[in-house]
């Protein structure tokens, strides 16, 4: 008969199962981005476009401000950025109603239609999913999420404030001796 020493032994560690936790959100975030280059690749847009595409959506309205700080970008290329949305019909700016300086922008609903549909399939299944966890999993999940996003939010800060590192010679482009 096993004694309770067994099971302790033979379930995993605190640290495996964290680093367990740590590979599993590498790998979540990696796909995400494979994911995402391909649903931009299908609509024409680079992959920060369509992020903060969705930023846009996420939040219903954003100022290039509020876009900047919340990406890294540069105000001129947050403003490049909106300009290529424009162009594309994917968003529209408009005066702020609280603030006539300041000017907002929103995604228009009808153009973002088919990125949303290419994004239906992957949703349902993950609704799928996520409705297999109870109510108190759900919670802590959540919490796991939020709280890792904002430490990566406060992170990315702390690299933007740092030194870069040198550049690595990538043996690429047309350096000639």
């Amino acid at each position: 008969m096993a004694t309770r020493q067994d099971d302790r032994n033979a379930q995993p560690s605190h640290r495996a199962l964290v680093e367990e936790v740590g590979r599993a959100t590498r790998t979540m975030g990696a796909q995400s981005v494979i994911t995402s280059k391909t649903v931009a690749d299908r609509f024409g847009l680079n992959q920060t476009d369509l992020e903060v595409l969705d930023l846009i959506v996420m939040r219903e309205t954003a100022s290039a401000g509020e876009l900047a700080k919340a990406t890294g970008l540069t105000s001129g290329s947050v403003t490049a950025l909106i300009d290529r949305l424009t162009a594309a019909g994917y968003v529209e700016r408009f005066d702020d109603p609280k603030d006539r300086r300041r000017v907002l922008v929103r995604a228009r609903q009808d153009a973002i239609e088919p990125i949303k549909a290419a994004y239906l399939g992957l949703q349902e299944r993950m609704f799928g999913l996520w409705s297999t966890f109870e109510a108190r999993e759900l919670e802590i999940i959540a919490d796991f999420l939020k709280r890792s996003t904002e430490l990566a939010v406060e992170y990315r800060r702390s690299l933007l404030d740092a030194p870069s590192p040198p550049k690595r010679h990538t043996g690429r482009g047309s350096d000639r001796s």
